[in-house]
């Protein structure tokens, strides 16, 4: 059945994110330089939050499934589930046939979900449990993607990476940025921020269930989080300020991981400026970005050997 090899890519997605791969992130605090955040700098931090729509002007499905295809050149789609299945699983496969699976929520809500390979055709599926691993359609449809923006599935919110323009991780990230003058420093003041007020939480990795989903104001709020907090806090931060940011799971040589993916206009996109090994966090020093001509940049970053992509949120 198709469910079964998205299933495994999951559960190997989620065990990134976990106490065994997590094994040495919560041991200490990363030493970061003081900031002063009421210096302000040439950046303009204003917070740009992009919502996502679901007014119902091109719907699909039947009694069970809802997907709103309003907004498809803005790289999304909404998808409900109204029927009396207890697990329910959402797949979105691009032409590169890595399919992307989902758990859809269960409280009558529309939740919405990026076309992460941009444009092209997607397969879409929904699919209800009917026991132990097994599934069964429940409604399957495709779409031509052809965006309006290149960078918008990295700038809208989605499930995974969820945020809204009253959350206090928009007035945070605000202030975090507020002295930056370029992208690249504001960047660097996230990614600062987060290590150094988020401690790692033993007690969640130890009780983490598939199908979680990160709440990053909770996050900030306590100061606790496992890695798939920290890399969702980090990208919500990065969207709000309009800055274009992918939270993409691969490989760098032949270890497995997560980072984050950002672009500015002086650099294009910086693939891992953000990186997580499995041990901790990293960035990659912004002066070598921002220094080092195309040609030297494209070698370390863009030549397919340091970074291979294999999930995109």
């Amino acid at each position: 059945m198709m469910y079964m090899n998205a299933h495994r890519a999951l559960t190997a997605y989620l065990l990134i994110f976990t106490a065994a791969a997590c094994a040495a992130c919560g041991k200490k605090k990363n030493a970061v330089q003081e900031v002063d955040y009421t210096v302000k700098g040439d950046r303009d931090n204003t917070p740009i939050v992009l919502t996502p729509e679901a007014e119902g002007d091109l719907t699909l499905g039947n009694e069970e499934v809802e997907i709103d295809a309003s907004h498809l050149d803005s790289g999304y789609i909404g998808v409900r589930y109204t029927g009396n299945s207890s697990k329910v699983k959402l797949q979105i496969t691009p032409e590169s046939d890595i399919t992307y699976t989902y758990d859809l929520k269960l409280d009558d809500k529309i939740d919405f979900f990026p076309f992460s390979d941009g444009d092209g055709h997607y397969r879409v599926g929904v699919y209800t449990n009917v026991k132990d691993t097994m599934y069964a359609v429940a409604y399957t449809t495709e779409f031509d993607i052809a965006l309006s923006d290149p960078f918008a599935p990295f700038l809208y919110p989605n499930q995974y990476v969820w945020f809204t323009e009253d959350m206090e991780t928009i007035d945070t990230a605000r202030m975090v940025v507020n002295p930056a003058n370029t992208d690249l420093e504001a960047i660097t003041n996230v990614y600062n921020y987060v290590i150094s007020h988020v401690e790692y939480d033993w007690d969640e990795a130890e009780t983490v269930q598939s199908g979680y989903l990160p709440d990053v104001d909770e996050v900030l709020d306590t100061g606790r989080g496992i890695c798939f907090d920290y890399a969702a806090l980090m990208a919500a931060m990065l969207r709000s300020q309009g800055i274009p940011a992918r939270l993409e799971i691969g490989y760098a040589g032949t270890a497995y991981h997560a980072w984050l993916s950002a672009y500015t206009e002086d650099t294009g996109w910086i693939n891992g400026i953000i990186r997580f090994d499995g041990t901790d966090w990293s960035l990659m020093d912004p002066t070598f970005a921002s220094n080092q001509d195309s040609r030297e940049l494209e070698k370390f970053i863009g030549d397919g050997d340091n970074y291979r992509s294999v999930y995109m949120y």
